[in-house]
């Protein structure tokens, strides 16, 4: 067995364990990975011991439940609530060391991953408060290019993910407050055990009633390529295809010249290997977990711009929901909204990337008004359609006029440039449209599934 190095956040106060993890929704108080001011793609530094984090974002919560692994046969499963879907995963990228991992948290908040025979492997930390590595065989081998595996998930699940990996991923066992926690391969850990694998998932929940949601993000990164089918018993079928197979090339290239362009370092964002190789793509929020030089004043004087124009003139916001529309305007720092409990101060540049904390952060108790306004602040951010023709009425512009004035978020522009189907989400907030446009989240929702499909490497 290998052994791993750990690292956690130190964050918060101090507690019994010899460490404290970082378990807020996120947080930029982390060890920092070499700094990259120079626009280069981030390479890899397999030199480096491997180290775990343990961060919210990569931890599955789940309840304690043995101090040891359990493996149950397909047979031998009684779940307190059992729901079905049948998976076929299609091999459309080659390669001889492809696998896949499906994991989840049952019914009763117990974590889980899938075997190849249907089995269910139930891992445990045993009570550990370091990282441990999950045990048992929960790699499913895949067939060869153009060849499909069929497996049916035999119990309903939440947080669930189906991962495909060019090479073996490593997963951990921790001990939480109130149970035991899977910790996932993290995209911006430079030392992650998993760092040099290419990889990728979708999200998946199977309700207790039946219900299947998949989705396919680009919201955090992308990585090794998927698509996907969903086949209804009714004969109607909903699809993502997403980007194309070699996406990762094509969207560090243009990340790159855009940072040729700007001198902004967003060729940072694409994560290579030693030689030079890209394997995956960092949304501007993670990158700023990797390296905290180049993007610093980025936002500024577009901050500015839209503070000072929307002190002289009102801004218009359609909530889009039973507030209808909203009349806000600066007064001193604050940008404040008619119905609203509190007013917005000026954002941050990670404020605008994560769109989740400042002035978009939702607390408990915010008002209707409250929370109908914060997604369509950050989304006019990050497609800068503040200060365009239009612009006083949010969301107002159509995406004719997203991203064409600068700053702007150019990873969530260069990404739907690339999207064959325009589907899949750059940004939290990237399902906030003019009314009667089309939504682009890469979901696929049904009660009344037959199969689902996913093709590794893309359905082209």
């Amino acid at each position: 067995m290998r052994a791993f190095g750990f690292l956690a956040a130190l964050v918060g106060t101090a507690a019994a364990a010899p460490f404290t993890m970082d378990l807020s929704p996120s947080s930029s108080i982390i060890r920092r990975g070499p700094t990259n001011p120079n626009n280069q793609y981030t390479r890899l530094d397999m030199s480096k011991p491997e180290k775990v984090k343990v961060r919210e974002k990569d931890l599955i919560k789940g309840v304690y439940h043995s101090d040891k692994t359990l493996s149950m046969a397909k047979t031998q499963i009684k779940a307190p609530v059992e729901q079905t879907i049948k998976l076929k995963l299609v091999n459309n990228i080659g390669g001889e060391n492809l696998n896949c991992y499906i994991s989840g948290a049952d019914s009763e908040g117990k974590v889980f991953f899938l075997g190849e025979q249907a089995d269910l492997i139930y891992p445990t930390s045993g009570g550990s408060a370091e990282p441990v590595p999950v045990e048992g065989p929960i790699a499913i081998k895949m067939p060869p290019q153009g060849e499909t595996f069929e497996i049916t998930v035999p119990i309903a699940f939440s947080s669930g993910r189906i991962y495909f990996a060019q090479g073996e991923l490593d997963f951990f066992m921790v001990a939480i407050d109130g149970g035991d926690g899977l910790v996932q391969p993290s995209i911006s850990n430079l030392e992650d055990p998993s760092r040099n694998i290419n990889w990728g998932f979708v999200e998946m929940t199977l309700t207790e009633e039946g219900e299947i949601w998949a989705n396919i993000s680009y919201v955090d990164f992308v990585g090794l390529i998927m698509s996907m089918t969903l086949n209804n018993k009714d004969n109607t079928t909903q699809e993502v295809i997403g980007l194309p197979s070699d996406a990762v090339n094509t969207v560090c290239e243009a990340l790159k010249a855009q940072g040729d362009a700007d001198g902004k370092p967003w060729g940072g964002m694409c994560i290579a290997t030693e030689d030079g190789t890209p394997i995956r793509v960092l949304s501007p929020e993670d990158f700023a977990e990797v390296s905290d030089d180049g993007f610093g004043d980025y936002w500024n004087q577009y901050i500015d711009e839209v503070w000072a124009k929307y002190s002289s003139e009102p801004l218009t916001i359609n909530t889009q929901a039973d507030p209808g529309e909203v009349k806000c305007q600066v007064e001193g720092d604050e940008l404040k909204c008619e119905g609203d409990n509190r007013g917005y101060p000026k954002p941050d540049i990670i404020d605008i990337w994560g769109c989740n904390s400042g002035p978009f952060s939702v607390l408990e108790g915010d008002n209707e008004v409250h929370v109908a306004v914060v997604p369509r602040l950050c989304a006019a951010f990050n497609r800068s359609t503040f200060t365009v023709d239009g612009g006083n009425y949010q969301p107002g512009p159509g995406p004719d006029m997203y991203y064409t004035v600068d700053p702007t978020n150019h990873y969530s522009r260069i990404i739907h440039e690339n999207e064959v189907d325009g589907r899949g989400y750059a940004f939290p907030y990237d399902d906030v449209n003019p009314d009667g446009n089309e939504d682009a989240a890469g979901l696929v929702a049904s009660r009344n599934h037959e199969e689902l499909i996913f093709y590794v490497g893309g359905a082209q």
